[in-house]
C-alpha cells in the first residue's frame, strides 16, 4: 500500500483560498511535493466536500498524453468547452509553465466566474519568488517548504530517534524520503542537485561559469549557521581557489540561489537599536539533504545542522526569521564595564507579535 504524507499546514492554506477569486500558484523548491499537494490530497478533500468529479478538471501538462494541450489555441477552446455546466469548477493544473501563454489563459479563465483556479509549477520560470508579480496582482502564492519532521514522520516506520537521526542526514524531499536505502537517497540527493537544481540555475540565468557557482555552493554548505557576506566570501574565493570573482558577482549568484529556493537569508536585526545591520547576514539550505549531499556527507556538526532545521521550522508554520544583534554591558576580571555584541540566534515575527529564542 502507497504511503500517504501528511501535508495538512499546506491543505489549510488551500481551502481558505478557495473562492477567492485570485489564482492560487503553489511555488516551491522542485519535488517538494506541490504537485502530491494539488492532485491528490486536495483533490481528495475536494471529493469529500461533495464537489462532482466532472466539476474538479486536471491538466498536467508535463504528461505526453497532454502535449497538444500546451499550444492555447488547443488548450482554452478545450477547457471553456468543459466549464458549461451549472456550478463552481476547480481547474488542478499542473507544471501550467509549460503551457504557451499560460498568464493570459489564466487570466482569462479567472474573469469567467465559475472556476477556480489552482496550479502548480516546477521549472526555473516558476521557482521565481516573484511568480505571481506574472499574473498582475491576481496571484496568491502558497509557498511550499520539503517535509517537516513531523511530516516525515507520518511516513517513517521506525522509533522517533531514528527517524529524527535520518531526518537530519537526508532531508524533508519527498521522494528522498520515501527511498528504502541509504544509497538510494544519497543518489537521489546528487541527481536532483546536479540534474535539476543546478542546470534549472545556470539555463534560466545564462551563468557562464559554473565552476564558480558549484564553489560558492560548497562554501554555503560549509557555513551554515555563521555569519557572512559577499566580501567575506570574495576573500574565500580569492584564498582558496586563487580567484578572481567579485563580490557583485557573488551577490548575483546569491541572488539565483534565493531565487531558486536552495537557500534563504535571514538578514542580521540590531534588538536594542530596533533596526536591520547592513551585514554581515546568515544563508540556510531549504533542505538539509541536499546541503549534506553537497558536502558528501561531512561536516555534520550537529549545532549547525539543528540551527538550519529549527529555522527551516520556523519558516514552515509561517515565521519571518532574523538573526539577532543585541549590544550588553559586562565587567571584564578588573571590574571594569566593557560593551559585548551578544548574538540571539532567531528573531521570528508572524502577524503583529514577535518572539526572541535563543
Amino acid at each position: 500500500m502507497e504511503k500517504e504524507i501528511k501535508r495538512d499546514y499546506y491543505l489549510d492554506q488551500l481551502i481558505a483560498r478557495i473562492d477567492n477569486g485570485l489564482i492560487k500558484v503553489v511555488t516551491g523548491i522542485r519535488r517538494c511535493g506541490k504537485s502530491y499537494l494539488l492532485r491528490q490530497i486536495f483533490k481528495k478533500y475536494l471529493l469529500k466536500q461533495g464537489v462532482p468529479s466532472d466539476h474538479i478538471i486536471e491538466m498536467a501538462f508535463d504528461l505526453y498524453d497532454n502535449i497538444r494541450f500546451r499550444d492555447p489555441e488547443v488548450f482554452y477552446p478545450w477547457i471553456i468547452e468543459q466549464l458549461k455546466g451549472d456550478g463552481k469548477y476547480y481547474c488542478l493544473f499542473d507544471e501550467v509553465q509549460l503551457l504557451d501563454e499560460f498568464v493570459s489563459v489564466l487570466n482569462g479563465l479567472a474573469d469567467k466566474g465559475n472556476c477556480d483556479i489552482f496550479v502548480t509549477g516546477s521549472n526555473a520560470k516558476f521557482l521565481s519568488r516573484d511568480i505571481v508579480t506574472e499574473f498582475g496582482g491576481r496571484g496568491d502564492e502558497i509557498h511550499m517548504y520539503p517535509l517537516s519532521f513531523s511530516e516525515f514522520m507520518s511516513i517513517y516506520d521506525g522509533h522517533y530517534y531514528d527517524g529524527w537521526n535520518e531526518y537530519i542526514t537526508y532531508g524533508g524531499i519527498p521522494i528522498v524520503a520515501l527511498a528504502k536505502t541509504d544509497e538510494q537517497k544519497t543518489a537521489l540527493l546528487d541527481s536532483l542537485f546536479q540534474e535539476t537544481y543546478i542546470r534549472d540555475i545556470i539555463v534560466r540565468n545564462k551563468v557562464r561559469n559554473g565552476r564558480e557557482l558549484d564553489a560558492l555552493l560548497d562554501i554555503l554548505s560549509s557555513a551554515i549557521g555563521s555569519l557572512t557576506n559577499p566580501n567575506k566570501l570574495q576573500k574565500t574565493f580569492k584564498s582558496v581557489d586563487r580567484s578572481k570573482i567579485t563580490a557583485t558577482t557573488i551577490t548575483k549568484y546569491i541572488g539565483y540561489l534565493e531565487d531558486s529556493f536552495l537557500i534563504e537569508e535571514a538578514k542580521r536585526f540590531d534588538i536594542k537599536g530596533k533596526a536591520y545591520i547592513g551585514t554581515p547576514m546568515k544563508y540556510y539550505f531549504t533542505d538539509m539533504g541536499l546541503r549534506n549531499a553537497r558536502l558528501n556527507f561531512r561536516q555534520m556538526e550537529i549545532t549547525h545542522i539543528m540551527e538550519n532545521v529549527i529555522y527551516n521550522e520556523l519558516r514552515k508554520r509561517g515565521f519571518k526569521v532574523d538573526v539577532g544583534n543585541l549590544q550588553a554591558m559586562e565587567r571584564d576580571k578588573n571590574g571594569k564595564n566593557i560593551k559585548k555584541q551578544l548574538e540571539v540566534d532567531f528573531i521570528n515575527y508572524r502577524q503583529e507579535d514577535s518572539h526572541l529564542y535563543r
